[in-house]
């Protein structure tokens, strides 16, 4: 199968595309982008690949679902297009950064400035139909992210993999601590957001970890 993903990651997924999971699972999205509205665009579902190909990967960054919301997702998770109003999420982890390194709030969601930056911004599933949070989830996404982040782990060294809340956090059970540095808190939501998210400083502990491995920090 033909999947128009980054080079580099379509030489390393290749054996995936041709499982019968993700053949039935293209089938399955192709059938909901001809009969529903359904996000993100059908040209930015591989958007956070496309960004940052697999040998800028410094930092990985899970997330559940993209946005059901008019014009919010790209392909890129909590990220939203230019323009476009911060969903609360997005607002929290502006804060966190805000209290953890002084960052003042950026004017843009657009997180497409971290994954130039070796950011993998991914979801665990990588569509939605408008307005069903969670209506493509447990047809196949799963997965295939489950082996993205297993052939990250795998393959690279000093990773920082950020997992926020008990989905991500499970979704990176399998991932080597001593390889890779993990941080794990509470969901930035609004409904999780000050029971331990907030505070967690995994910005400034990320790009310390970077720097002690010879990595550039992240301008986050």
């Amino acid at each position: 199968m033909d999947v128009k993903i980054e080079q580099s990651w379509k030489t390393r997924l290749q054996n995936e595309f041709g499982k019968e999971y993700f053949i039935n699972l293209t089938n399955f999205v192709k059938n909901e982008y001809d009969s529903y509205t359904v996000y993100p665009p059908g040209r930015l579902i591989f958007n956070a690949f496309d960004k940052c190909p697999f040998e800028n990967i410094r930092v990985v960054i899970l997330g559940q679902d993209p946005y059901h919301g008019p014009g919010q997702a790209h392909g890129l998770c909590f990220s939203v297009r230019e323009g476009v109003t911060f969903p609360p999420s997005l607002i929290n982890i502006f804060k966190e950064i805000h209290n953890d390194q002084g960052n003042s709030l950026p004017d843009s969601g657009n997180l497409e400035r971290w994954a130039e930056q070796g950011v993998l911004l991914i979801n665990a599933t990588l569509t939605v139909r408008a307005g069903q949070a969670g209506s493509h989830q447990n047809k196949g996404w799963e997965q295939f992210t489950d082996e993205v982040v297993r052939l990250v782990a795998k393959e690279k060294n000093n990773i920082v993999f950020i997992l926020w809340g008990s989905y991500a956090q499970k979704k990176g059970e399998t991932i080597d601590r001593a390889k890779h540095l993990v941080l794990e808190s509470p969901h930035p939501s609004p409904l999780s957001a000050s029971r331990g998210f907030f505070g967690n400083n995994h910005f400034s502990k990320a790009n310390a970890y970077l720097v002690e491995h010879g990595m550039e920090p992240v301008e986050w």
